[in-house]
């Protein structure tokens, strides 16, 4: 994914201003940015969607197509976000602004920093990090880690279910277990940047 982000800022940098494409690593996030430019009229939303293919650089794009290290042109977002998801990472971010674009790459959102940026309780928390290392967790297991009530457990692993953080497994109450979502939570998104 990181591989076809600088695939991307390389066929679309626009190489008459000198500056240098600039990777950013972080303990929580990698950031590239590459001076250029979106075509007319686009958005992210634009990118995010079906789009064709206007590369910045098309002999540089073309290079790349034609040695297989892109499989097809206009698809770089897309191919981005379906790794990321499939690996269990966030959605990564994209950005423009007046002076270039930005791709960033967030770490396992099943964290206690990202989970707690998600409005959860501290028992939610503890069981999506036991989940994690577990593989899956139940209604009683969830009861037992953290000493509540039934009630309590459904209703906290309930709103885990709205939120799209796990997924509920099995076909009924008694061998009904939960595993955690490879999407990203339906919450209000933490800051951009």
């Amino acid at each position: 994914m990181k591989r076809e982000a600088i695939l991307n800022a390389i066929a679309h940098k626009d190489y008459s201003g000198g500056v240098p494409i600039q990777i950013s690593v972080y303990k929580d996030k990698v950031m590239i940015w590459n001076e250029g430019q979106l075509p007319e009229n686009w958005t992210i939303e634009k990118l995010l969607a079906k789009h064709p293919s206007i590369p910045y650089n098309p002999d540089i794009a073309n290079a790349f197509f034609r040695s297989g290290y892109v499989e097809a042109w206009g698809r770089g977002f897309t191919k981005m976000t379906d790794q990321c998801v499939a690996v269990g990472i966030p959605k990564p971010l994209y950005y423009y602004e007046t002076s270039g674009f930005w791709v960033v790459f967030r770490k396992d959102i099943y964290n206690i920093e990202y989970l707690q940026t998600l409005g959860l309780n501290e028992r939610q928390v503890k069981a999506l990090l036991y989940a994690k290392e577990k593989g899956n967790i139940t209604n009683s297991k969830y009861q037992e880690l953290n000493d509540v009530s039934k009630p309590t457990a459904t209703r906290d692993l309930s709103e885990l279910i709205r939120k799209e953080i796990i997924i509920v497994q099995g076909s009924g109450k008694r061998d009904a277990h939960y595993i955690l979502a490879k999407n990203e939570p339906k919450t209000s998104e933490m800051s951009q940047k």
